[in-house]
C-alpha cells in the first residue's frame, strides 16, 4: 500500500528528537541529597536555590512546545521532502536538542553576577534556531514542497517570521554582554508574543 503522507518518517523523527529535548530540560534540576537536608527548614532553602533552574525549565518548555507546534504546523503545508529540506529541517533540530545545555547554565548561574554567558549562549541559541525556520522555508518554496499557493504565502510569512526572530535574537545576544537579567526576562515575554503569533497563523 502506498504511503499517502510522504513526510510521515520526517515527522516521527522530528517528534522524536523534540520528546528528547524537552525530557533532557528536567535532568538537571535536583535537590542535595536527604543525607545533606536534615530541617524541613532546609529543605524549603533547597527548593529556593533551584528556583531559577525551574524557571528556566519553564521558560525551555515553552520554547519547544512552541517550536514543536509551529514544526508541525508547517509539515502540513508541505507534500514532500527534498534532500535539501531534511537538512535544512536536521539543522532546526539540532538547534532544539541544544537548547537544554544554555537552559542549565542559565538555572545555575541567573541570580548571580556571571550570568551573562549564560543569555548571551541562551539567545545566541534561539538566533540560530531562526536560521533553522528560514532555511526550512526557502528551501520549501524554492524546491516547490508546498501544497497550495495559499499554502506556499503562509510559508513565506513564516520565513519573514523568522528573519525578524534572527534579528531580535542576535541583537539580544550582544544586549545581554550589559544587560543580561533585562534581557532574559524580554526574551521570556518575546515568547508570549510567538505563541500568539503561532496561533494566529492560518495553516492549510
Amino acid at each position: 500500500m502506498a504511503e499517502t503522507n510522504a513526510n510521515s518518517r520526517l515527522e516521527a523523527f522530528c517528534d522524536g528528537v523534540f520528546a528528547i529535548a524537552l525530557t533532557l530540560l528536567i535532568i538537571d534540576i535536583k535537590i542535595p541529597s536527604t543525607e545533606s537536608i536534615t530541617t524541613t527548614a532546609e529543605f524549603w532553602l533547597a527548593l529556593k536555590h533551584i528556583a531559577p533552574s525551574v524557571l528556566a525549565f519553564v521558560l525551555s518548555f515553552g520554547v519547544i512546545l512552541i517550536t514543536w507546534v509551529n514544526h508541525h504546523n508547517g509539515l502540513k503545508l508541505v507534500h514532500k521532502s527534498t534532500p535539501s529540506f531534511m537538512f535544512a529541517n536536521g539543522f532546526l533540530l539540532l538547534t532544539v536538542v541544544f537548547i537544554p545545555f544554555p537552559t542549565s547554565l542559565l538555572g545555575e548561574y541567573l541570580l548571580t553576577d556571571h550570568v551573562a554567558p549564560a543569555v548571551v549562549l541562551y539567545d545566541s541559541v534561539l538566533a540560530f534556531q531562526a536560521i533553522g525556520w528560514i532555511l526550512i522555508c526557502e528551501v520549501a518554496i524554492r524546491n516547490h514542497l508546498t501544497k497550495s499557493e495559499a499554502a506556499a504565502l503562509t510559508t513565506r510569512k513564516s520565513g519573514r517570521y523568522g528573519y525578524y526572530a534572527l534579528s531580535v535574537y542576535s541583537l539580544f545576544a550582544i544586549m545581554a554582554f550589559w544587560i543580561p537579567l533585562t534581557i532574559a526576562v524580554i526574551t521570556a515575554i518575546i515568547w508570549i508574543f510567538w505563541l500568539i503569533i503561532g496561533i494566529k497563523i492560518k495553516h492549510e
